[in-house]
C-alpha cells in the first residue's frame, strides 16, 4: 500500500493523509449503519464518548481485522500487529466539544513496554473539515517523548488536561472527504477544534501496535481486550481471539 518514501515521510513527520478510500462502499455503508445504532442506543454518554465499542460489537472486528486495514497498517507496524483499541468520535453540529491538544500516548503511560510504532487509522465516516472541527496535528512531535499538561475544561473540551504549550501556527488540518482515512502516531501531539457547523463530524479510529510491545499487568489494563489482528504474538499475552 506504500513506498518507501512514505514510510519515511511517517517516521520523519508522524502521519500521512492518503488520500484515498479505505473500504469499498459497501463496506463502508455497513460500518456507518453500526455506528448509527450505537449513537442512537448511547443513553447519557456524550456522543463523543463511544470508546471500544467493539468489546460490546463484534461485528467490528469485521472492520478492525479486515486485510484492507492491516496492509495499511502493516508496512509501518510490522508483520506481527495487535489490536489495541478502538473509537467512535462524534462531534454533534454546532455544538461538538473541541479536542485539547495531547498526546494518546500519555492517555496510555504505563500501560504499555513500549509506545514506538503505535499507529492509528482515522476513518471518516462523513465529511471532517476545519468548519467542523477536523483533526489537526503538530508535524514532528512524536519523537519528543511526553509534554507537560495542564487543567482543561471538559465541559468545553473533550478531555480535562491539555498540553501546556503549542505552536498552532505549525498544524496541519486532516480534512478528509467520507471514507478516507488518515494514519497518525500515537505519540504525535493534535486536537481539534470544536464543531461550530451544522455538519455532524464523525470518525471511527482503528490502532494498532506492534504485537512484540508487552502490555503491562497494571489495574488500567483490567479487562481491557487485545486481538492478535496478524502474525505471531508476544509469549505470554492473552489475546481474545486465542
Amino acid at each position: 500500500m506504500f513506498t518507501d518514501d512514505d514510510v519515511a515521510s511517517f517516521e520523519r513527520d508522524g502521519y500521512l493523509l492518503p488520500g484515498r478510500q479505505l473500504f469499498g462502499a459497501d463496506k463502508l455503508d455497513a460500518l456507518e449503519a453500526i455506528f448509527d445504532e450505537h449513537l442512537a442506543d448511547k443513553g447519557d454518554k456524550l456522543s463523543d464518548e463511544l470508546d471500544t465499542p467493539h468489546f460490546r460489537d463484534p461485528r467490528l472486528l469485521e472492520f478492525l481485522l479486515s486485510d484492507e486495514v492491516l496492509d495499511v497498517v502493516e508496512p509501518i507496524v510490522g508483520p506481527d500487529i495487535a489490536l489495541w483499541t478502538s473509537h467512535f468520535i462524534s462531534k454533534d453540529p454546532m455544538v461538538g466539544r473541541g479536542t485539547p491538544w495531547h498526546e494518546d500516548s500519555a492517555f496510555w503511560n504505563g500501560r504499555l513496554s513500549n509506545y514506538e510504532r503505535i499507529v492509528t487509522v482515522w476513518l471518516a465516516l462523513g465529511p471532517s473539515r476545519r468548519e467542523n472541527g477536523c483533526m489537526r496535528v503538530i508535524p514532528g512531535t512524536h519523537s519528543g517523548g511526553f509534554s507537560d499538561y495542564v487543567a482543561a475544561d471538559s465541559a468545553k473540551q473533550t478531555f480535562d488536561r491539555q498540553i501546556a504549550e503549542v505552536d498552532e501556527s505549525r498544524a496541519v488540518y486532516f480534512e478528509l472527504e467520507r471514507g478516507q482515512y488518515s494514519l497518525h502516531d500515537g505519540r504525535i501531539v493534535h486536537g481539534a477544534e470544536p464543531n461550530t457547523s451544522p455538519l455532524r463530524r464523525t470518525g471511527y479510529t482503528m490502532r494498532y501496535f506492534p504485537a512484540s510491545t508487552e502490555v503491562l499487568p497494571v489495574e488500567q489494563n483490567r479487562g481491557h481486550q487485545i486481538w492478535l489482528a496478524r502474525g505471531n504474538g508476544a509469549a505470554g499475552t492473552a489475546y481474545a481471539n486465542r
